[in-house]
This record gives structure tokens, sequence and C-alpha cells, in this order.
């Protein structure tokens, strides 16, 4: 269960939000505009929620959709309501950052299924007048784009100077270039893929199994029972996060080195810094996930295939597009390996697609695009410095 805000944490946000005028926005569609799902199902009413950044320019030609991964949220270059900390973007977005609040009007809207103000499992059921629990509908990332579609339709924006995020943010813009050409400028998937490999699934699958077997978990019904299956959602947490690292990384934050101890124990206490690092990562994103909405965006990730919506041949998502691409990953990212951006470098170059690729090097494994490398950010700002110009963005 997601911990409510504190008033002392709200307050330091708000002011920090403020540096890059960051403002929280909800908005909620009623049941004469339902989502429609992949799913076959109509969700209404539904919400969401976003922050924005910076201001939007008279013509509306100077958005920026900023798509967040599995764990991320809305909160990308302000301090989170919850837990207070920096936004997890902050590097990437504000004044003077790549994404320039004082040039760009960024939009970043929490995904359909999340936890943090857009409607998801952990919502009311307006027909039961109980949380949804397991009878929320199946969501995908194309229902997380189409949702992300009204949004901007009743804000009264047709299309988007650039579309950017990392891992399941990359997925939602590379379902944004296909399903929505014509609304996309330019693109920037980063460290992601067209379809979920079978290894990824398997481990997406060992969490959601950690949270099910949790007896807080109630068949999903734990908030109607008052219980929290906090134990089964940490243990998710610390398998994932050992997919985000790179074995480099680890070994050179903690390699065997004891924790708190000279020797070791000899029991299942934290003999070791990483054991003890895992614990602290579970423990904390408890505070502010939903274990529902772990179980069903990491379902969405799974069912991510955007070469079978288009016939089986990748290159056809893309056929005609018009949109600029600048597909980058990591050498040592093992979740979502270059190889895996070759292959849309490869079928945008099937349709003669304008798209440059990056592969930088670094030893900080698949997070390496929430962290501060200089050459992902030099090239960033240089890929949105030559879009703005052919944009006619003016500093």
């Amino acid at each position: 269960m997601i911990t409510t805000e504190k008033p002392e944490i709200a307050e330091a946000a708000a002011e920090a939000g403020e540096r890059v005028n960051a403002k929280s926005c909800t908005e909620t569609f009623g049941a004469d505009e339902p989502l429609r799902l992949d799913s076959e199902v109509e969700l209404s009413p539904f919400t969401i929620s976003f922050q924005t950044y910076g201001r939007l320019n008279a013509d509306k030609s100077n958005v920026v959709l900023v798509c967040h991964a599995l764990t991320g949220d809305q909160f990308a270059a302000s301090p989170h309501p919850v837990t207070g900390k920096p936004g997890w973007w902050s590097n990437m977005v504000g004044p003077g950052r790549p994404i320039d609040t004082d040039r760009y009007f960024v939009i970043c809207p929490n995904v359909i299924g999340g936890c943090m103000g857009t409607t998801g499992p952990r919502d009311i059921n307006q027909e039961t007048g109980k949380p949804y629990g397991l009878s929320f509908p199946g969501v995908t990332i194309a229902d997380m784009v189409r949702a992300q579609a009204m949004l901007l339709d009743r804000l009264g924006i047709d299309d988007i100077f650039c579309a950017i995020g990392g891992s399941m943010g990359g997925m939602q813009v590379l379902q944004w270039c296909a399903a929505y050409p014509g609304r996309v400028f330019s693109a920037i998937p980063i460290a992601t893929a067209a379809r979920h490999s079978a290894q990824n699934i398997a481990f997406h699958e060992v969490g959601r199994q950690a949270i099910m077997a949790d007896p807080e978990w109630r068949h999903g019904s734990y908030l109607e029972h008052g219980t929290n299956p906090a134990k089964g959602l940490a243990v998710a947490r610390m398998a994932a996060h050992i997919t985000y690292l790179s074995e480099t990384a680890l070994h050179r934050k903690f390699g065997r080195n004891l924790q708190d101890r000279d020797e070791v124990s000899y029991g299942f206490d934290a003999d070791f810094q990483i054991e003890s690092y895992l614990r602290y990562q579970g423990s904390t994103f408890v505070d502010r996930f939903d274990a529902n909405s772990y179980l069903y965006i990491t379902r969405a990730m799974d069912y991510f295939d955007l070469a079978q919506d288009h016939g089986g041949i990748l290159a056809n998502a893309f056929r005609g597009t018009s949109t600029r691409f600048c597909v980058m990953s990591f050498t040592s990212d093992w979740l979502f390996p270059t190889s895996d951006s070759k292959q849309v470098v490869h079928a945008l170059n099937a349709v003669a697609a304008n798209v440059s690729f990056v592969e930088i090097d670094t030893d900080k494994g698949h997070d390496a695009f929430l962290l501060d490398e200089p050459e992902m950010l030099d090239t960033l700002s240089g890929f949105l410095e030559s879009a703005a110009q052919r944009r006619g963005l003016t500093t």
C-alpha cells in the first residue's frame, strides 16, 4: 500500500518543483469517453495524472512527451511527494538540461495501471464500490499510449516535438511512432526493444510469483482486507533490481565486502553489503508502489511485440514514417542489449527512415539511462538541437 504524502516532503517538493516550473495535473474521462483496451474492455471513467514542466509556446510546437519506465511515475524532474527523492530524470529534464524546460514544454503522464493517480487496480471500481484489485482489466503498452493520445487531444495538442523514454518508456515511444506516426516529429527510444524477450518475461514471472506467494496478497484483494503484500513486493523489486545493473558495476560498488562486520555470521542476516543494499531497495520500494500495479505493468511489458501487430514484420510498423529517430543503447545492458536496439534500427533502415544510432560505452548496465552519462547527455542535446532547428523552434 502506498504511503501518503508527508506535509514536510510535499512542501519541499513544491519548492523544488518551482525551479523547473513543475505542475501536477489530472484529467478525468467520463463514461462517454471510454478507453478502449486491447482486451476489448472499455475502461470508464478513468483518470490520468501527469506532471508538466516549462511553458507551452503559442503554436504548441514545443511539446516533449516523457514516457516513464516500469517503476517510474510522472515525477520525472521534481521531487517525489512520497519519498522526497529528486525526480528520476532530474539530470535530463530542467533548465539548461538536455530537455531544457526553458525551451520545451514537457509532459510526463503516469501510465494506465499505475498507482500515482492514474487509474489502476488500487482505485475504486464504481460498479462495486470496492478497489478493482484483479478485476481491473489487463492493459498493454498500446493501451498506455492510447490513453496518452486521449490526454493530448484533451489538452488540444495535435503533435509532439519529441517522444522520449527508456526501457518501458522506450516501448511507449516506439508504439507512439507506429500508432500515431503523423503526431511524432522526433523520437528517442533508449535501452529498449520492439518486443520483450523470453528471458525478461521469465524475470517478471519470478517477481509476480513472489508477490502472489505472499499470504498478505489475499488473491489481489489486500486493500479490502487492510493488508499489504510488502514482503512479496520487496522480493520482486530485489530480483528486478539485479537485472538493472551490470556485474562490473556491482563488483565495483560492493564486491564481497561485508556489511558492518569483520567476519561472516554463518547465519542468514545480511552478511554482505550487496545483500543489505538489495534489502534496502526492496523495503523502500513498497512505500511508493502498489503490488497489483506491479503485476499489471510487468504483464503489459511481456505482451509487447510491435512486429506482431504488423504482419510479423517490424519494418511495417514504421512504413511511411517521417519521424526523426535517435536510438540509443548501452554496452553493458544485458536486460535490453544493443542487439535489441539494432533490430529497431534495421527496421527503420528498411523503410528509409531518418535514424541515427548510438551505443554508449559504459559499465553501469541498464540503469545507465537514468544516470549521469556524459556521452548520453551530449548526444541527446545534439539530436534535440538539430531536431529543434528543423522544427523551427527558436531558443
